[in-house]
Formats: structure tokens, C-alpha cells, sequence
């Protein structure tokens, strides 16, 4: 879950500002006091925000901004690329869903918040350990 939302903070980091800017940070904050119900983790990047007509979308499977070029690359069986140099940070649109299916299943959610023009919060909420069991059915 993490790897995705900080690949994805990334990318649009770099998409926004460009290849030779000076990149604002992408923060990381963990809020995890004793008494908190939920392990909470944000992460928050300015990387220009995803329109509010996307929203809704970002959690459909194959729903990607990525360059169709770049998803070419990625499904074709080519000699000539080496994915472990050549592997872009957009794909094909599951990392998203997966994350929040894989969050939910672990008790928790996963939402994201954005300001279209400015950045994009993720916050991943997990459920403290306890005396839960697996959301399996029965």
C-alpha cells in the first residue's frame, strides 16, 4: 500500500514540476498515540491534484494516467527492454484498487483527498491489533 501511494506521490511530483525543478517534499506523517483507535498514516505531496472528475474513477481497475506508450512497454514481451532499469512509476491502473481492497481487508480504508491546481493526501487507516479476527466469510 505504501510503495503505491509513494510511487504515485512521485510521479505527480515530477509531472507537475518537471524534470529539472527543485521538488517540494513529499511528507509522511504516522499517527499512532496509545489511545488512538487506528494506526493512521498520511502521505501528502504537491504534485497538482487529481481533477474531481477523476475521483470516482481512481478506484476502478484499469484506470490509469499513465502514457499509453508507457503501458505498451509494459505488457509486451520486447528483447529490448529491461524492466529492471527501465520500470515506470504509472502502470496499469491496479495499484489503487489493490491497495484499498488489501487495507479493508486488514479492518482499515483507504482514502484520498485532493486539491486539483495543488497536491493530493492519501491517509491509510489500520486498525490497531487486538482481538480482531480475519473479515473472512463464513
Amino acid at each position: 500500500m505504501m510503495l503505491e501511494l509513494l510511487k504515485n506521490s512521485m510521479r505527480a511530483t515530477v509531472d507537475w514540476h518537471g524534470v529539472d525543478a527543485d521538488y517540494p517534499p513529499i511528507k509522511v506523517v504516522i499517527a499512532d498515540g496509545k489511545e488512538n483507535e487506528d494506526v493512521v498514516i498520511k502521505v501528502s505531496d504537491e504534485g497538482g491534484g487529481i481533477p474531481r472528475s477523476n475521483m470516482e474513477r481512481i478506484w476502478s481497475y484499469l484506470f490509469t494516467t499513465a502514457d499509453p506508450a508507457i503501458q505498451e512497454g509494459m505488457v509486451a514481451f520486447n528483447d529490448n527492454v529491461d524492466h529492471s532499469v527501465d520500470s515506470p512509476l504509472a502502470g496499469l491502473g491496479y495499484g489503487l484498487p489493490i491497495s484499498r481492497s488489501y487495507a479493508r481487508y486488514f479492518g482499515g480504508d483507504l482514502s484520498i483527498m485532493s486539491m486539483e491546481g495543488y497536491g493530493t493526501d492519501a491517509f491509510v487507516y489500520l486498525t490497531r491489533l487486538g482481538n480482531t479476527r480475519e473479515p473472512l466469510p463464513i
